[in-house]
């Protein structure tokens, strides 16, 4: 198990087998996908050098999690799960048996997104207005919602991607990257959720509305196991649920507040 997760946490640095031109090109993807959803916020935050630390921060904090938390965390509850019942009961219930591991996954990766932001609002006194707790939890979705789009986009090439697949599959071979260009907006959007709420006073419950949410996105890959739903559909459920909470983070970014936002936002 360590071997799989120190393999994973690398994987996010070095992409064997794949060319130059494709490494840069899954670099700049994942930006422009960042850029794109950061910029409907319409905050000059960025020209903070705090904001910054905050969006490398997550990146980084969030992948380690992924890699030295969530893995064995959803390892061992598989392993739990596998105790009691076999793997073809599991498999008969796995829309239930597959709950578990889609929650730690939530639970894991919006808690460690959130650390970036909890010691930026730490070090402003605990105080600070809900729409720049809003605009640095974006900053700090976007920063991994990039990192883990460019793990993403090589991972694609390492697999065999090219641009004729294009030619003889047409556009469905450019799901991948419309999956990831969305799930980019979800993971800036549910940790702008969670830094309104942390700023509001609400932080633990936001928490958990962001990891439910992030959950709930993940239980695709369940649906898709038990076969309710084809591989061209949970793109398309992808782009729906990050278009609502992504609807819902806006909604309160731009509502007209009841006192001043800061100068900051």
């Amino acid at each position: 198990m360590v071997e799989y997760m120190v393999g994973f946490f690398v994987s996010g640095f070095i992409y064997p087998g794949i060319l130059w031109n494709q490494v840069l090109l899954g670099i700049g993807l994942a930006i422009i996908f960042g850029a794109v959803w950061f910029a409907p916020y319409w905050t000059p935050i960025l020209k903070k050098p705090g904001a910054w630390a905050v969006l490398v921060g997550s990146a980084i904090l969030t992948w380690v999690a992924a890699s030295f938390i969530q893995i064995p965390l959803q390892i061992w509850t598989g392993q739990a799960l596998n105790h009691f019942w076999s793997q073809d009961a599991l498999m008969r219930w796995v829309l239930l048996a597959g709950i578990p591991a889609i929650l730690l996954s939530g639970l894991v990766q919006e808690g460690a997104k959130l650390v970036p932001v909890v010691v930026y609002w730490w070090r402003k006194g605990r105080r600070i207005d809900p729409k720049l707790g809003l605009a640095i939890g974006a900053v700090a979705g976007v920063g991994f919602g990039i990192f883990e789009a460019q793990w993403a986009h090589n991972t694609i090439f390492a697999a065999g991607w090219t641009w004729e697949a294009v030619q003889t599959g047409g556009l469905v071979a450019l799901a991948p990257f419309w999956e990831r260009f969305f799930v980019v907006a979800f993971h800036t959007a549910s940790c702008a959720l969670a830094g309104w709420g942390l700023a509001k006073g609400w932080g633990w419950q936001f928490y958990l509305l962001a990891s439910f949410l992030h959950a709930f996105i993940n239980y695709s890959a369940v649906l898709l196991i038990s076969g309710l739903i084809t591989g061209i559909q949970i793109e398309i459920f992808v782009a729906v649920w990050a278009m609502l909470v992504t609807g819902g983070a806006l909604w309160l970014r731009w509502r007209k507040p009841a006192e001043l936002a800061t100068s900051e936002v």
